[in-house]
Protein backbone atom coordinates (compact mmCIF):
# COMPACT_ATOMS: atom_id res chain seq x y z
CA UNK A 1 0.00 0.00 0.00
CA UNK A 2 3.20 2.28 1.00
CA UNK A 3 4.78 1.82 -1.94
CA UNK A 4 1.27 2.33 -4.43
CA UNK A 5 1.16 5.85 -2.59
CA UNK A 6 4.84 6.93 -3.48
CA UNK A 7 3.98 5.33 -6.87
CA UNK A 8 0.56 7.72 -6.92
CA UNK A 9 2.75 11.10 -5.74
CA UNK A 10 5.41 10.46 -8.05
CA UNK A 11 3.27 10.67 -10.85
CA UNK A 12 0.96 13.33 -9.50
CA UNK A 13 5.01 15.26 -9.81
CA UNK A 14 5.58 14.24 -13.18
CA UNK A 15 1.67 15.38 -14.15
CA UNK A 16 2.78 18.58 -12.47
CA UNK A 17 6.35 18.89 -14.40
CA UNK A 18 4.48 18.36 -17.47
CA UNK A 19 1.46 20.77 -16.90
CA UNK A 20 4.38 24.39 -15.65
CA UNK A 21 6.26 22.58 -18.85
CA UNK A 22 3.93 23.14 -21.31
CA UNK A 23 2.48 26.89 -19.36
CA UNK A 24 6.34 27.54 -19.69
CA UNK A 25 6.93 27.13 -23.24
CA UNK A 26 3.97 28.52 -24.75
CA UNK A 27 3.97 31.55 -22.91
CA UNK A 28 8.04 32.20 -23.09
CA UNK A 29 8.77 35.22 -24.78
CA UNK A 30 9.67 34.18 -28.58
CA UNK A 31 11.96 37.85 -28.79
CA UNK A 32 13.60 37.15 -25.56
CA UNK A 33 14.36 33.55 -26.13
CA UNK A 34 15.29 34.26 -29.62
CA UNK A 35 18.00 37.55 -28.46
CA UNK A 36 19.02 34.99 -25.49
CA UNK A 37 20.40 32.43 -28.20
CA UNK A 38 21.66 35.05 -30.07
CA UNK A 39 23.72 35.64 -27.23
CA UNK A 40 25.05 32.22 -26.68
CA UNK A 41 22.02 30.83 -24.67
CA UNK A 42 22.21 26.57 -25.37
CA UNK A 43 19.24 26.57 -23.26
CA UNK A 44 17.43 29.09 -25.04
CA UNK A 45 18.32 27.84 -28.49
CA UNK A 46 16.82 24.86 -27.78
CA UNK A 47 13.33 25.88 -26.61
CA UNK A 48 13.12 27.86 -30.23
CA UNK A 49 13.59 24.49 -31.57
CA UNK A 50 10.92 22.97 -29.49
CA UNK A 51 8.84 26.37 -30.90
CA UNK A 52 9.37 25.29 -34.67
CA UNK A 53 8.05 22.31 -34.05
CA UNK A 54 5.03 23.32 -32.10
CA UNK A 55 2.91 19.70 -33.25
CA UNK A 56 5.07 17.36 -31.85
CA UNK A 57 5.87 19.59 -28.27
CA UNK A 58 2.66 19.95 -27.86
CA UNK A 59 1.76 16.19 -28.13
CA UNK A 60 4.44 14.49 -26.62
CA UNK A 61 3.67 16.88 -23.43
CA UNK A 62 0.01 16.11 -23.84
CA UNK A 63 0.59 12.42 -24.52
CA UNK A 64 3.09 12.20 -21.41
CA UNK A 65 0.68 14.02 -18.29
CA UNK A 66 -2.11 12.30 -19.82
CA UNK A 67 -0.38 8.59 -19.66
CA UNK A 68 0.66 9.87 -15.79
CA UNK A 69 -2.54 10.91 -14.56
CA UNK A 70 -4.53 7.95 -15.95
CA UNK A 71 -1.83 6.11 -14.55
CA UNK A 72 -2.17 7.32 -10.84
CA UNK A 73 -5.93 7.51 -11.23
CA UNK A 74 -6.08 3.39 -12.45
CA UNK A 75 -3.73 3.29 -9.20
CA UNK A 76 -5.71 5.16 -6.78
CA UNK A 77 -9.09 3.26 -7.80
CA UNK A 78 -7.36 0.35 -7.38
CA UNK A 79 -6.52 0.73 -4.29
CA UNK A 80 -9.18 2.66 -2.63
CA UNK A 81 -11.19 -0.24 -4.02
CA UNK A 82 -9.49 -2.80 -1.87
CA UNK A 83 -10.00 -0.83 0.78
CA UNK A 84 -13.18 0.49 1.17
CA UNK A 85 -14.97 -1.96 -1.72
CA UNK A 86 -17.45 -0.47 -4.50
CA UNK A 87 -17.00 3.03 -2.90
CA UNK A 88 -13.82 3.19 -3.61
CA UNK A 89 -14.49 4.40 -6.97
CA UNK A 90 -16.62 7.35 -5.91
CA UNK A 91 -13.65 7.95 -3.42
CA UNK A 92 -10.73 7.52 -6.08
CA UNK A 93 -12.73 9.84 -8.23
CA UNK A 94 -12.94 12.51 -5.69
CA UNK A 95 -9.39 12.70 -4.02
CA UNK A 96 -7.72 12.49 -7.54
CA UNK A 97 -9.76 14.90 -9.04
CA UNK A 98 -8.92 17.42 -6.71
CA UNK A 99 -5.20 16.00 -6.12
CA UNK A 100 -4.72 16.59 -9.97
CA UNK A 101 -6.79 19.87 -10.23
CA UNK A 102 -4.84 21.60 -7.10
CA UNK A 103 -0.97 20.09 -7.50
CA UNK A 104 -0.69 19.00 -10.89
CA UNK A 105 -2.92 21.81 -12.55
CA UNK A 106 -3.55 25.46 -10.80
CA UNK A 107 -0.57 25.48 -8.59
CA UNK A 108 2.05 24.52 -11.40
CA UNK A 109 0.76 26.13 -14.18
CA UNK A 110 0.48 29.66 -11.77
CA UNK A 111 3.77 29.16 -11.51
CA UNK A 112 5.06 28.50 -14.81
CA UNK A 113 2.62 31.83 -16.23
CA UNK A 114 4.87 33.69 -13.72
CA UNK A 115 7.94 32.48 -14.24
CA UNK A 116 7.60 31.40 -18.25
CA UNK A 117 10.71 32.31 -19.48
CA UNK A 118 12.59 30.90 -16.91
CA UNK A 119 11.02 27.98 -16.33
CA UNK A 120 10.88 27.50 -20.38
CA UNK A 121 15.11 27.60 -20.08
CA UNK A 122 15.05 25.23 -17.13
CA UNK A 123 12.80 22.46 -18.42
CA UNK A 124 13.52 22.62 -22.19
CA UNK A 125 16.91 20.09 -22.60
CA UNK A 126 14.18 17.13 -20.65
CA UNK A 127 11.12 18.48 -22.67
CA UNK A 128 13.85 17.88 -26.09
CA UNK A 129 13.97 14.25 -24.85
CA UNK A 130 10.48 13.67 -24.43
CA UNK A 131 10.20 14.89 -27.44
CA UNK A 132 12.71 12.87 -29.34
CA UNK A 133 11.55 10.01 -27.43
CA UNK A 134 7.52 10.14 -28.27
CA UNK A 135 8.11 11.26 -32.30
CA UNK A 136 6.68 8.32 -33.23
CA UNK A 137 3.91 8.24 -31.04
CA UNK A 138 2.71 11.66 -31.29
CA UNK A 139 3.21 11.56 -35.28
CA UNK A 140 0.59 8.65 -35.47
CA UNK A 141 -1.65 10.63 -33.63
CA UNK A 142 -1.33 13.99 -35.39
CA UNK A 143 -1.48 12.21 -38.40
CA UNK A 144 -4.74 10.35 -37.42
CA UNK A 145 -5.90 14.09 -35.66
CA UNK A 146 -5.52 15.59 -39.46
CA UNK A 147 -7.27 12.71 -40.97
CA UNK A 148 -10.06 13.24 -39.00
CA UNK A 149 -10.19 17.08 -39.22
CA UNK A 150 -9.89 16.91 -43.44
CA UNK A 151 -13.04 14.48 -43.28
CA UNK A 152 -15.18 17.72 -42.02
CA UNK A 153 -13.78 19.73 -43.96
CA UNK A 154 -11.31 21.41 -41.40
CA UNK A 155 -8.23 22.76 -43.05
CA UNK A 156 -5.60 22.43 -40.27
CA UNK A 157 -2.38 24.76 -40.22
CA UNK A 158 -0.67 24.86 -36.81
CA UNK A 159 1.33 27.48 -38.09
CA UNK A 160 -1.53 29.85 -38.59
CA UNK A 161 -3.40 29.82 -35.13
CA UNK A 162 -1.91 32.81 -34.10
CA UNK A 163 -1.69 35.07 -37.07
CA UNK A 164 1.12 36.98 -38.28
CA UNK A 165 4.07 37.81 -37.27
CA UNK A 166 3.01 41.65 -38.02
CA UNK A 167 -0.53 41.11 -35.63
CA UNK A 168 2.29 40.07 -32.58
CA UNK A 169 4.23 42.86 -33.01
CA UNK A 170 1.05 45.32 -33.04
CA UNK A 171 0.09 43.72 -30.48
CA UNK A 172 3.08 43.98 -27.97
CA UNK A 173 3.37 47.72 -29.20
CA UNK A 174 -0.17 48.58 -27.59
CA UNK A 175 0.97 46.01 -24.29
CA UNK A 176 3.82 48.47 -24.00
CA UNK A 177 1.30 51.02 -21.35
CA UNK A 178 2.50 53.53 -19.19
CA UNK A 179 1.44 57.06 -18.56
CA UNK A 180 5.28 57.76 -18.74
CA UNK A 181 6.12 60.46 -21.55
CA UNK A 182 9.01 58.36 -22.74
CA UNK A 183 6.80 55.07 -22.96
CA UNK A 184 4.28 57.09 -25.19
CA UNK A 185 7.28 58.30 -27.26
CA UNK A 186 8.27 54.67 -27.90
CA UNK A 187 4.87 53.33 -28.51
CA UNK A 188 4.38 55.64 -30.55
CA UNK A 189 7.43 55.60 -32.72
CA UNK A 190 7.11 51.77 -33.02
CA UNK A 191 3.10 52.24 -34.21
CA UNK A 192 4.57 55.00 -36.68
CA UNK A 193 7.39 52.26 -38.19
CA UNK A 194 4.93 49.18 -38.42
CA UNK A 195 2.39 51.46 -40.74
CA UNK A 196 5.37 53.16 -43.13
CA UNK A 197 3.96 50.38 -45.15
CA UNK A 198 -0.08 50.82 -45.04
CA UNK A 199 0.55 55.68 -45.19
CA UNK A 200 1.30 56.79 -48.69
CA UNK A 201 3.04 59.84 -49.31
CA UNK A 202 -0.28 61.82 -49.84
CA UNK A 203 -1.15 61.80 -46.44
CA UNK A 204 2.20 63.88 -45.25
CA UNK A 205 3.50 66.02 -48.21
CA UNK A 206 3.52 69.81 -48.08
CA UNK A 207 1.33 70.92 -49.89
CA UNK A 208 1.61 73.17 -52.93
CA UNK A 209 0.09 76.08 -51.37
CA UNK A 210 2.63 75.92 -48.18
CA UNK A 211 5.69 75.01 -51.34
CA UNK A 212 8.35 77.99 -51.51
CA UNK A 213 9.32 77.43 -55.04
CA UNK A 214 10.79 80.10 -57.09
CA UNK A 215 10.49 81.45 -60.73
CA UNK A 216 13.55 81.24 -62.69
CA UNK A 217 13.08 84.83 -64.50
CA UNK A 218 13.35 87.32 -61.88
CA UNK A 219 16.21 89.34 -62.18
CA UNK A 220 19.42 87.83 -60.05
CA UNK A 221 19.39 90.11 -57.27
CA UNK A 222 15.82 89.40 -56.36
CA UNK A 223 15.94 85.76 -56.67
CA UNK A 224 18.86 85.80 -54.28
CA UNK A 225 16.38 87.69 -51.92
CA UNK A 226 13.65 85.26 -52.29
CA UNK A 227 16.31 82.14 -51.56
CA UNK A 228 17.31 83.86 -48.60
CA UNK A 229 14.05 84.42 -47.18
CA UNK A 230 13.06 80.97 -47.49
CA UNK A 231 13.86 78.77 -44.50
CA UNK A 232 14.35 75.85 -46.97
CA UNK A 233 17.85 74.61 -48.33
CA UNK A 234 16.27 73.17 -51.67
CA UNK A 235 13.58 75.12 -53.77
CA UNK A 236 11.94 73.97 -57.08
CA UNK A 237 11.97 75.93 -60.06
CA UNK A 238 10.00 76.85 -61.95
CA UNK A 239 8.98 78.75 -65.64
CA UNK A 240 6.23 80.99 -66.81
CA UNK A 241 3.47 77.89 -65.07
CA UNK A 242 4.20 77.61 -61.02
CA UNK A 243 3.26 74.09 -62.33
CA UNK A 244 6.17 74.17 -64.60
CA UNK A 245 8.72 72.70 -62.56
CA UNK A 246 12.24 72.73 -64.18
CA UNK A 247 14.41 71.81 -61.26
CA UNK A 248 15.32 71.88 -57.78
CA UNK A 249 18.05 74.55 -56.34
CA UNK A 250 20.09 73.49 -53.72
CA UNK A 251 20.83 76.79 -51.47
CA UNK A 252 24.80 75.59 -51.04
CA UNK A 253 25.26 74.80 -54.79
CA UNK A 254 24.29 78.77 -55.09
CA UNK A 255 26.36 80.35 -52.34
CA UNK A 256 29.46 78.67 -54.39
CA UNK A 257 28.40 80.18 -57.22
CA UNK A 258 27.73 83.68 -55.71
CA UNK A 259 31.59 83.23 -54.01
CA UNK A 260 32.52 82.69 -57.76
CA UNK A 261 30.58 85.42 -59.17
CA UNK A 262 31.66 87.93 -56.67
CA UNK A 263 29.17 91.34 -56.34
CA UNK A 264 28.33 90.90 -60.06
CA UNK A 265 25.88 88.26 -60.28
CA UNK A 266 24.58 89.09 -64.02
CA UNK A 267 25.91 85.89 -64.68
CA UNK A 268 23.73 83.81 -62.35
CA UNK A 269 22.56 81.18 -63.88
CA UNK A 270 19.98 79.13 -61.37
CA UNK A 271 19.06 76.70 -64.07
CA UNK A 272 22.43 75.46 -64.76
CA UNK A 273 23.29 75.32 -61.07
CA UNK A 274 19.39 73.09 -60.16
CA UNK A 275 19.60 69.66 -60.24
CA UNK A 276 17.25 67.66 -62.09
CA UNK A 277 13.39 67.25 -60.68
CA UNK A 278 12.33 63.98 -59.38
CA UNK A 279 8.84 63.31 -59.62
CA UNK A 280 6.86 60.69 -57.94
CA UNK A 281 2.99 59.62 -57.60
CA UNK A 282 1.22 60.19 -54.40
CA UNK A 283 0.39 56.65 -53.73
CA UNK A 284 3.91 55.58 -53.28
CA UNK A 285 4.07 54.02 -49.79
CA UNK A 286 6.70 55.26 -46.94
CA UNK A 287 8.36 52.56 -46.95
CA UNK A 288 9.28 52.32 -50.23
CA UNK A 289 9.81 56.31 -50.71
CA UNK A 290 12.45 55.95 -47.76
CA UNK A 291 14.23 52.96 -49.40
CA UNK A 292 14.37 55.46 -52.76
CA UNK A 293 15.26 58.29 -50.85
CA UNK A 294 18.69 55.80 -49.42
CA UNK A 295 19.14 54.45 -52.67
CA UNK A 296 19.37 57.79 -54.99
CA UNK A 297 20.95 59.59 -51.84
CA UNK A 298 18.48 62.37 -52.38
CA UNK A 299 16.40 63.89 -49.71
CA UNK A 300 13.42 65.43 -51.97
CA UNK A 301 10.90 64.68 -54.12
CA UNK A 302 7.73 66.30 -56.10
CA UNK A 303 4.69 64.17 -55.56
CA UNK A 304 2.19 64.34 -58.49
CA UNK A 305 -1.35 63.28 -58.65
CA UNK A 306 -2.73 60.24 -61.04
CA UNK A 307 -3.20 63.81 -63.78
CA UNK A 308 0.49 64.65 -63.64
CA UNK A 309 -0.09 67.67 -61.24
CA UNK A 310 1.85 69.29 -58.81
CA UNK A 311 0.30 67.78 -55.70
CA UNK A 312 3.20 68.96 -53.35
CA UNK A 313 7.04 67.98 -52.03
CA UNK A 314 7.94 65.28 -49.69
CA UNK A 315 11.31 65.07 -47.59
CA UNK A 316 13.57 62.61 -46.05
CA UNK A 317 12.88 64.85 -42.91
CA UNK A 318 8.49 64.58 -43.23
CA UNK A 319 8.91 60.32 -43.21
CA UNK A 320 11.58 60.83 -40.22
CA UNK A 321 9.34 63.20 -38.57
CA UNK A 322 6.38 60.48 -39.46
CA UNK A 323 8.67 57.92 -37.21
CA UNK A 324 10.06 60.10 -34.28
CA UNK A 325 7.77 63.34 -34.23
CA UNK A 326 8.18 66.55 -35.24
CA UNK A 327 11.69 67.70 -35.93
CA UNK A 328 12.17 71.58 -35.33
CA UNK A 329 15.66 73.15 -36.32
CA UNK A 330 16.67 76.98 -35.90
CA UNK A 331 14.93 77.69 -39.29
CA UNK A 332 11.72 75.42 -39.08
CA UNK A 333 8.35 77.76 -38.84
CA UNK A 334 7.29 75.85 -35.96
CA UNK A 335 3.66 76.60 -35.70
CA UNK A 336 1.29 74.00 -34.10
CA UNK A 337 -1.61 74.61 -35.33
CA UNK A 338 -3.34 73.17 -31.90
CA UNK A 339 -4.33 75.04 -29.35
CA UNK A 340 -5.84 73.78 -26.04
CA UNK A 341 -8.82 75.91 -24.63
CA UNK A 342 -10.43 75.95 -21.11
CA UNK A 343 -13.59 74.21 -21.83
CA UNK A 344 -11.79 70.77 -23.04
CA UNK A 345 -11.77 71.61 -26.66
CA UNK A 346 -9.16 72.14 -29.02
CA UNK A 347 -8.97 75.03 -32.01
CA UNK A 348 -7.10 73.18 -34.95
CA UNK A 349 -6.24 74.88 -38.11
CA UNK A 350 -7.86 73.20 -41.04
CA UNK A 351 -4.28 72.15 -42.48
CA UNK A 352 -3.35 69.50 -39.20
CA UNK A 353 -3.07 66.19 -40.31
CA UNK A 354 -5.36 63.46 -38.91
CA UNK A 355 -2.01 61.28 -38.09
CA UNK A 356 -0.50 63.78 -36.00
CA UNK A 357 -4.03 64.39 -34.11
CA UNK A 358 -3.91 60.50 -33.66
CA UNK A 359 -0.51 59.90 -32.40
CA UNK A 360 -0.53 63.49 -30.11
CA UNK A 361 -3.88 62.71 -28.63
CA UNK A 362 -4.29 59.00 -28.99
CA UNK A 363 -7.53 59.53 -30.55
CA UNK A 364 -8.82 57.25 -33.12
CA UNK A 365 -9.93 59.69 -36.02
CA UNK A 366 -10.06 58.09 -39.61
CA UNK A 367 -7.50 58.97 -41.90
CA UNK A 368 -8.72 56.68 -44.93
CA UNK A 369 -10.28 59.18 -46.94
CA UNK A 370 -8.82 62.28 -45.82
CA UNK A 371 -5.46 63.40 -44.15
CA UNK A 372 -6.28 66.50 -42.99
CA UNK A 373 -8.60 67.74 -40.14
CA UNK A 374 -10.89 70.11 -43.04
CA UNK A 375 -10.23 67.52 -45.27
CA UNK A 376 -12.41 64.61 -42.94
CA UNK A 377 -14.91 67.48 -42.27
CA UNK A 378 -15.43 67.70 -46.04
CA UNK A 379 -15.71 64.03 -46.41
CA UNK A 380 -18.04 63.28 -43.93
CA UNK A 381 -20.23 66.61 -44.38
CA UNK A 382 -20.76 66.01 -47.89
CA UNK A 383 -20.72 69.86 -48.46
CA UNK A 384 -18.69 73.09 -47.73
CA UNK A 385 -19.87 74.32 -44.42
CA UNK A 386 -20.41 78.00 -43.18
CA UNK A 387 -18.92 79.53 -40.11
CA UNK A 388 -20.75 78.34 -37.23
CA UNK A 389 -22.22 75.45 -38.09
CA UNK A 390 -21.84 72.11 -36.20
CA UNK A 391 -21.05 68.59 -36.34
CA UNK A 392 -20.94 65.14 -34.86
CA UNK A 393 -18.51 62.77 -36.27
CA UNK A 394 -16.92 59.32 -34.80
CA UNK A 395 -17.84 61.21 -31.01
CA UNK A 396 -16.33 64.25 -31.68
CA UNK A 397 -17.68 67.73 -32.35
CA UNK A 398 -16.63 69.73 -35.33
CA UNK A 399 -17.48 73.53 -34.87
CA UNK A 400 -16.63 75.65 -38.07
CA UNK A 401 -14.46 78.66 -37.01
CA UNK A 402 -13.33 80.24 -39.72
CA UNK A 403 -13.14 79.70 -43.36
CA UNK A 404 -11.10 81.64 -46.53
CA UNK A 405 -12.82 81.71 -49.34
CA UNK A 406 -14.25 77.44 -49.96
CA UNK A 407 -11.07 76.22 -47.71
CA UNK A 408 -11.94 75.52 -44.67
CA UNK A 409 -9.05 76.95 -42.13
CA UNK A 410 -9.90 76.16 -38.45
CA UNK A 411 -11.74 74.27 -35.91
CA UNK A 412 -13.06 74.03 -33.34
CA UNK A 413 -12.89 70.65 -32.18
CA UNK A 414 -14.24 68.76 -28.77
CA UNK A 415 -13.23 65.22 -27.86
CA UNK A 416 -15.82 62.46 -26.90
CA UNK A 417 -14.88 62.94 -23.19
CA UNK A 418 -15.45 66.61 -23.21
CA UNK A 419 -18.56 66.24 -25.19
CA UNK A 420 -20.40 64.13 -22.85
CA UNK A 421 -19.09 65.93 -19.65
CA UNK A 422 -20.43 69.21 -21.41
CA UNK A 423 -23.64 67.97 -22.02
Amino acid sequence: MLTTLIIIAFLLVLSAFFSGSETALTAASRPVMHQLERNGNQHAEIVNRLFDHKERLIGAILLGNNLVNIFASALATSLLLFTFGDAGVAYATIVMTLLILVFSEILPKTYAIKNANQMALAVAPTIRALVWFLTPFTTTINSVVRGLLKMFGVDYHAEDVFGSGAEELRGAIELHAGEDKSIKQERDMLRSIMELGEVQVGEIIIHRKNVSAINVDLAPDQLVAEVLESPYTRLPLWQDDPDNIVGVLHVKALLREIRNLGEDLSGLDVRALAADAWFIPEQTLLVDQLEAFRKRREHFALVVDEYGSLMGVVTLEDIIEEIVGDIDDEHDVSVSGVRPKPDGSYLVDGTVTIRDLNREFEWDLPDEEASTLAGLVLHESRRIPGIGQRFLFHGFRFEIVSRHHHQITRVRLTPPAETSDSQ
